[in-house]
């Protein structure tokens, strides 16, 4: 078993806690993770700990509401209905509100079309109580405490684990799940997805171990500073998935626990490891930084080693993993980075 699926299962076991009715029940699944403990016996009351305090899940929800970004991906995939999901807001390319992992879903599970709850200006508390949920998904989000307050007054909700948007995409799997009583499916599902990118990345040994840096928030007009999501962003985090290695530098600004670090381009020889570059914009946005006098001295950009992502797009909207995002895109993007990266 992998480090990063020993942790996950570690985290959920520390947030998840299985309320057994019938102690034999909970005597026959002695030895198992408690996640999958919740989802073997399929017990109720469920208590669910997080940033917020803990939440207690009563019965089995039958109707499920999500907010926030991705969380809604977790019953779809198994094979749930919400009745009520927040729009998408950027990488929706036919405008429906809807990415098209998701609408792919939806038209194979069919059944009612959930509500679309329209975020732009925040949380629509009214539209998330005309649905009436049973339950509330919200592992992977940024609630605040006052909203966690209002949702809570609709119903019991599952809010992340630790820091808003740092839950990793096994974490969103395993505590939504958990917050459904199918935390056992929740842990097959991550197991299903491990298999799979391991079988694509296997087909791609080149990248085994390339330091990988994701660049963002280029500024065409001033290239004097260099930003770069840090591997605690989910986008970085998932260079560990498939194969590629955190270069020094991301990995020492990672240690601060934000999202993303800036350095002054004076100060590129940081970056003399990178191999490799993922970022967000066109053949445009790669001739500026091969012009420009400090960037262009960076080995990846020097190698034309660079995977530039449209980022208001599916792709490179899904270069975020969630748990249908990573099918949807698995073989495209891996391809995209094997091809980038430079011969020996």
């Amino acid at each position: 078993m992998s480090t990063r699926r020993l942790s996950a299962l570690a985290a959920v076991g520390s947030v998840v806690l299985a309320l057994s009715a019938c102690s034999s029940a909970a005597d026959s699944t002695a030895g198992t993770s408690p996640a999958a403990t919740a989802g073997a016996t399929a017990d109720f009351p469920v208590v669910i700990e997080h940033a917020f305090g803990e939440t207690t899940i009563e019965e089995k929800p039958e109707r499920v509401a999500t907010v926030n970004w991705a969380n809604h991906e977790v019953p779809l995939a198994l094979g749930v209905v919400p009745v009520g999901m927040a729009a998408a807001n950027f990488g929706d390319d036919d405008g429906d509100g809807l990415l098209p992992w998701v609408e792919e879903k939806l038209e194979e599970l069919g059944g009612e079309a959930p509500v679309l709850f329209d975020e732009t200006d925040g949380i629509d508390f009214e539209a998330v109580a005309d649905t009436q949920p049973d339950v509330i998904l919200a592992a992977y989000s940024g609630l605040t405490q006052e909203d966690y307050d209002i949702l809570s007054e609709i119903a019991p909700v599952v809010a992340y684990p630790e820091s808003a948007w740092a839950t990793s995409w096994r974490d969103l799997i395993l505590v939504n799940a958990a917050g459904m009583g199918m935390a056992a499916e929740g842990e097959a599902l991550v197991e299903e997805l491990e298999g799979e990118i391991a079988e694509t990345v296997a087909a791609h040994p080149g990248l085994e171990g390339v330091p990988t840096m994701f660049l963002t928030h280029v500024d065409t007009s001033d290239l004097s500073t260099v930003n770069f999501y840090t591997a605690n962003d989910s986008r970085a985090a998932f260079f560990e998935d498939l194969g590629l290695a955190t270069p020094a530098a991301v990995e020492e600004a990672s240690a601060s626990g934000e999202f993303s670090g800036s350095v002054s381009a004076e100060q590129l020889d940081m970056f003399d490891d990178v191999r490799l570059i993922v970022t967000y914009g066109d053949a445009e946005l790669v001739d500026v930084l091969k012009a420009d006098p400090l960037l262009s001295q960076m080995p990846a950009v020097a190698n034309d080693a660079i995977v530039s992502l449209d980022g208001s797009g599916p792709l490179g909207t899904a270069a975020n993993p969630t748990p249908l995002a990573i099918s949807w895109v698995l073989d495209d993007y891996v391809t995209m980075l094997a091809d980038a990266v430079p011969a020996e």
